[in-house]
């Protein structure tokens, strides 16, 4: 599988339109809301940025990863939330443009700290004789993250009505995209693919709900609002899958950094639809409970 155009050449310019995609979805101003709800953008970038890794490293240690497993953990933790986030915050009534701003916010952090995460992992791991994310490939990574979006943001800048039509498109295309690495990765290691799930099935789906807890939890422990929350939620237990998949599959050649990614990506969808039915039933009955008289 590492072998083929496909992996080495379609998957990076497949990325590549999906980031495109979503710069078409941000403005400047996505950035400049910072400004106006920062303890939310700083709780849900603390949890995703600094939280989660250790929450990754910790797993990991427990159950004793194969070491570029563990490295496919890490890099999974260190992806950005993505436009998947956005969708399942709507469906559950977050703070959407919270969520934008986040995902602009994540997009640019990526690109730095997923090269030192991932870096930091593959030395303690001790897997450099598999590996290497050394300069070339360090800025390979940001290439394929940064710049595509830049490029959707200058031409959302310049037609809106452009980006718009175009967003439907690129929503189903990176899906589409999604399922067909996520599948190609499993069918790759086939032949390991029962142990694989054995040893990271467990591990990535305590991580996606640690992920979506702790983003919730953090938020509401600091007082901000349900909305806020279900957005945090969703913006730290959603992963960008499509970005570690790339870097895992195109960038490091291994299938086997993959696989976290590629089972996560299945997951997520399942355990993120759970949690946010749970949570916002929770908070319906506490209102209903609230609203009755006494008596």
């Amino acid at each position: 599988m590492n072998d083929s155009a496909l992996i080495t050449t379609g998957l990076p310019i497949a990325l590549a339109i999906i980031m495109f995609g979503l710069g078409l979805s941000l403005t400047t101003d996505d950035f400049r809301r910072v400004t106006r709800s920062p303890k939310a953008v700083v709780v849900a970038l603390v949890l995703q940025v600094l939280v989660l890794p250790l929450v990754a490293f910790g797993l990991v240690k427990l159950f004793d990863l194969d070491p570029l497993l563990a490295v496919g953990v890490m890099l999974l933790a260190a992806s950005p939330g993505g436009t998947t986030a956005n969708l399942f915050s709507h469906l559950f009534r977050g703070d959407v443009a919270l969520n934008i701003t986040l995902t602009a916010i994540n997009s640019v952090l990526a690109a730095i700290t997923i090269p030192i995460i991932t870096n930091l992992a593959i030395d303690h791991f001790d897997a450099q004789g598999d590996l290497g994310l050394q300069l070339g490939k360090v800025v390979q990574v940001i290439a394929i993250v940064l710049i595509p979006v830049a490029i959707g943001m200058a031409v959302r800048r310049r037609s809106a009505d452009f980006a718009a039509r175009a967003d439907r498109p690129v929503r189903i295309f990176s899906i589409v995209v999604l399922v067909i690495v996520s599948a190609g990765a499993l069918l790759g290691e086939r032949e390991n693919l029962a142990d694989y799930m054995q040893q990271v099935g467990l591990v990535t789906g305590i991580f996606c709900l640690a992920s979506l807890t702790l983003g919730y939890a953090g938020a509401r422990l600091l007082r901000l609002d349900e909305r806020q929350a279900i957005a945090s939620s969703m913006e730290v237990g959603i992963h960008n899958t499509t970005v570690a998949l790339t870097i895992a599959l195109s960038v490091l050649d291994s299938t086997e950094v993959a696989i976290p990614s590629a089972v996560y990506s299945v997951l997520m969808y399942v355990l993120a639809t759970a949690f946010g039915y749970l949570v916002t039933r929770r908070h319906s009955d506490a209102g209903k409970s609230l609203g009755q008289p006494a008596g």
